[in-house]
């Protein structure tokens, strides 16, 4: 063999031996991590969980902040995936203290599909109104539609929670579709609030702005990959925006560009801040973060030793309402905790994805099982679907054939997402007189968990338990890719349609 051979061969071996150190990088859990994690959950512990809320239903009523006698508007409150997630326990939890549903509206794209706040639910009696936030004059129309007398003259709240989530783009290319939702859209429900009168105004934002890009690519001396471990914490707030590219991803960046204008638009008369939900957000099938692993039969992973603080739906609304209370109060009380972000968890230890995966392994009405892929053979993979789609966004629409499925959805910024991530929610525990919020979460992640768990097997009570009847819910990745399609519709002409909604 000649020496270039022999140079070739080298090249190859000292390459091959350098993914490998990679991919045993990216295998384990920095002691650190492992530290602040809570042991796994057992099938024992999983199972007399779910016997437990399967025998007695959870009430978490007495733990609402108290009704307050005010309207509401709640952006996102119907479309599924998280914003619908959060906004739907919003008005879940607004009626279940009392407020009347005429003194609430949803404002959203679509109608909902969760069977929590659909026909013959107590929110299908909630104003519906449709609406693109993308165009500022549907927003605007969905604002200023009439209220029923009783509730017209009460003060205004806005939880705006709309939002488009795209957590594997990171191209500039592909940077206006989330810019026109999440920062042009926030632009406009906070000019719409404004001119409808309100003086409270809570926008979900996410825990993953605080996020930097993990460098996976690690020297071969390195303990641990660049940013393999962080904490999310609102420390980021402090400082100047970060370049786009400063980001993990496209949607962080322009959840941080929009959390600025929201808080930069607080004051005394305009009462406005942020909560930012820890990653990642679950609590109804149609989410990503568990609804998505119930619904496939054979789950391809990297990520069972990746440890995250989770955060239940019904805990980042629990603690919007504590939000709203606190920005309701005279300024001289409330002024230190508006024009912020805060950061909510569930109230326990963060979990690893093992936990989640044994949940519904145990539980699950279906067959479930993970295969385990080296996490450098996705890193890899996604290096070069990223390149593809770039090529093929350069090239022009159809000279390449466009990805589809999964794998579109597998770039490099999911590296980052999918790493070790523990929210610090400190703050947001405080009392409001030591400049916090109150907020105590309502359910523990094996306790949501478990109940989502439920509801799944609860909506496939009356279909065959094979893999072929499992119900298909549209994810917030398959609706960022629908409302991608849509034109920006104008606002809609039609009267008031409380009582036809169904979510």
């Amino acid at each position: 063999m000649s020496e270039l051979g022999w140079a070739v061969w080298a090249a190859l071996a000292l390459l091959l031996l350098y993914l490998l150190r990679v991919n045993q990088l990216l295998s384990q859990t920095p002691d650190e991590i492992r530290k602040l994690s809570g042991p796994r959950w057992t099938r024992a512990q999983l199972e007399a969980t779910y016997k437990r809320l399967q025998d007695s239903p959870l009430d978490y009523t007495d733990k609402i902040p108290p009704k307050l006698d005010r309207r509401y508007v709640v952006t996102g409150g119907s479309a599924v995936s998280m914003p619908g997630l959060v906004g739907g326990y919003i008005v879940l939890q607004l009626l279940a203290r009392g407020t009347p549903p005429e003194c609430i509206r949803i404002v959203d794209i679509r109608r909902s599909e969760r069977s929590d706040i659909g026909a013959g639910t107590a929110a299908a009696a909630v104003d519906f109104a449709q609406a693109d936030i993308r165009s500022a004059s549907a927003v605007t129309a969905a604002f200023a539609r009439p209220w029923p007398a009783a509730a017209a003259r009460l003060p205004l709240t806005v939880f705006h929670t709309a939002a488009v989530i795209e957590a594997s783009e990171r191209s500039p290319r592909r940077y206006a579709f989330p810019a026109a939702v999440n920062i042009d859209g926030t632009r406009h429900v906070l000019a719409a609030a404004r001119a409808a009168g309100a003086d409270v105004f809570s926008a979900t934002s996410s825990g993953s702005i605080g996020l930097r890009p993990v460098g996976a690519f690690a020297a071969p001396w390195a303990r641990a990959p660049r940013g393999f471990w962080q904490v999310l914490d609102v420390a980021d707030f402090q400082a100047p925006l970060r370049p786009r590219d400063g980001y993990f991803a496209n949607y962080a960046a322009s959840k941080a560009v929009a959390e600025r204008l929201v808080c930069g638009a607080s004051g005394e008369a305009f009462r406005a801040g942020c909560i930012r939900p820890a990653n990642g957000v679950y609590g109804n099938p149609t989410d990503n973060t568990v609804g998505d692993p119930l619904s496939r039969a054979i789950l391809p992973t990297w990520t069972p030793h990746i440890v995250q603080s989770f955060v239940h739906g019904a805990n980042v609304a629990i603690a919007h309402l504590h939000h709203e209370a606190v920005l309701a109060r005279p300024w001289a009380e409330s002024a230190r905790q508006a024009g912020r972000p805060f950061v909510v968890t569930d109230p326990n230890p963060p979990i690893a994805y093992a936990d989640v995966y044994a949940a519904i392994r145990t539980l699950s009405a279906h067959a479930f099982r993970t295969v385990e892929v080296p996490p450098v053979a996705i890193l890899l993979l996604a290096h070069g679907l990223e390149l593809y789609d770039e090529l093929a966004l350069a090239a022009g629409g159809g000279v390449l054939p466009a990805l589809a499925g999964d794998l579109r959805h597998l770039k490099p910024p999911i590296m980052s997402i999918c790493t070790h991530l523990v929210a610090a929610g400190d703050e947001a525990r405080r009392p409001p007189a030591e400049g916090g919020l109150g907020y105590a979460g309502v359910l523990t992640t094996l306790e949501g968990v478990a109940l989502e768990v439920l509801e799944w097997n609860r909506e496939h009570a009356h279909a065959s338990a094979s893999a072929g009847a499992r119900k298909k819910y549209t994810t917030s990745v398959v609706l960022a890719e629908q409302i991608q399609r849509l034109p920006v519709t104008a606002p809609q002409a039609a009267a008031p349609s409380r009582g036809e909604t169904d979510g």
